[in-house]
């Protein structure tokens, strides 16, 4: 191994071992099970729920998909992630990402994080990256969740789309999957606010409560037509525009605009969180 080869080696090994760390800390943190045990109850309690209704549903009547989940289990997965999406998901992630900085400087060992060779971006990146992991596992929870509920109550076999074309349950699986990322990719602005606010305080509650009620604000003036210039401009924009995956053939064009639109949001609030935290007197 040459002296440059080394050295990035070297260079490396900080961050991963950083987010290695991030990761174990998190997922062995009673409350982050707690939180995925709650996001897997939302479709066992609509499975549950369906089950045992004495009627059928009514298309149009509940979520979408709802009326479908008696013909196919699997739709449990998908009217899961529906259900979730307004405010069950943005609810954890909100308090994920508002604990991120925050969370550290109230335990008092921000400053010993801080240490050489960790450095504030450094444990920036690790920090939104622990949060965006959440965020995907979250939404894999749930649609595991989803799946194996439906198959336990309800018959499975070929899905009929939206579009009216029917696919296999393995065609089915991989639009189950990419649903899971198209939400999880909607709240990675989300967690990039959560990132920044976190950086204002030491107090984690507060972080958490300001990050979730930008989620209800942003979602309020959604639903407000009198603002509708604003609406693409809004993080929640599309965040149940996932839709178009559930056609034949598959449209990506939302997918793409809803990448394009975390990403800003990204970039902006990632700025922020370091020109604050880089700025910030750490005490504790």
């Amino acid at each position: 191994m040459s002296p440059d080869d080394a050295g990035g080696a070297g260079a490396r090994s900080p961050g991963l071992a950083l987010l290695g760390s991030e990761l174990s800390v998190l997922f062995r943190r009673r409350r982050t099970w707690a939180l995925l045990g709650a996001l897997a109850a939302v479709p066992v309690l609509i499975a549950i729920a369906v089950r045992l209704s004495s009627e059928p549903n009514s298309p149009g009547d509940g979520p979408p998909f709802l009326d479908s989940i008696t013909q196919n289990g699997l739709f449990v997965a998908v009217t899961g992630l529906v259900v979730s999406v307004p405010l069950f998901l943005p609810l954890t992630v909100g308090v994920v990402a508002g604990d991120t900085i925050a969370g550290e400087a109230n335990l008092g060992t921000l400053r010993y994080l801080l240490v050489s060779p960790a450095g504030r971006i450094r444990l920036l990146l690790v920090k939104y990256a622990g949060a965006v992991v959440f965020c995907v596992v979250a939404t894999l929870v749930m649609v595991v969740a989803g799946v194996l509920i439906g198959a336990a109550l309800f018959p499975i076999g070929p899905v009929t789309l939206i579009s009216g074309d029917t696919i296999g349950v393995g065609g089915f699986a991989l639009r189950a999957l990419l649903v899971a990322a198209y939400v999880s990719v909607s709240l990675l602005g989300l967690s990039a606010i959560g990132l920044f606010i976190s950086t204002l305080t030491t107090v984690p509650v507060g972080a958490m409560a300001a990050t979730i009620v930008l989620s209800a604000v942003s979602q309020i003036l959604g639903a407000l037509p009198q603002l509708e210039a604003l609406h693409p401009w809004l993080f929640s924009d599309n965040w149940l525009g996932f839709a178009d995956l559930m056609r034949s053939p598959i449209g990506f064009e939302t997918f793409g605009d809803n990448i394009v639109l975390q990403l800003g949001y990204i970039a902006v609030f990632g700025a922020l969180a370091y020109g604050r935290f880089s700025t910030k007197d750490v005490l504790s």
